[in-house]
């Protein structure tokens, strides 16, 4: 999965289609990531004490990564990116870049 915490990925498909937003938590095993503000989801609360009130609590839902497309930091248009693998003392460091731009970020 190439959607990291903390990119900036683009909504291509679903209901907030087309919206920006910060990648807030990732699970590549299930191919899902939370985005901020994206698929909200509301959880009815029951009162915990005595006296105080009930509520309704909006929180971000999980969604499928295939969904979502990288928003590239430099050129700022949504794109694919690729891996380029750099052996380096003995250890492989693997850099993103821009298929749009051919900018690493």
């Amino acid at each position: 999965m190439n959607i990291k915490k903390d990119d900036i990925v683009m909504i291509i498909s679903g209901d907030d289609k087309g919206r920006k937003a910060k990648v807030l938590r990732v699970l590549p095993k299930e191919g899902r990531i939370m985005v901020e503000g994206v698929n909200m989801l509301k959880k009815h609360q029951k009162p915990k004490k005595e006296g105080e009130k009930g509520q309704i609590v909006a929180k971000e839902g999980l969604i499928n990564a295939c969904k979502a497309m990288i928003v590239c930091p430099k050129c700022g248009k949504a794109t694919r990116i690729n891996i380029k693998r750099n052996a380096i003392d003995s250890k492989v460091r693997k850099s993103r870049i821009c298929k749009k731009c051919k900018e690493v970020f």
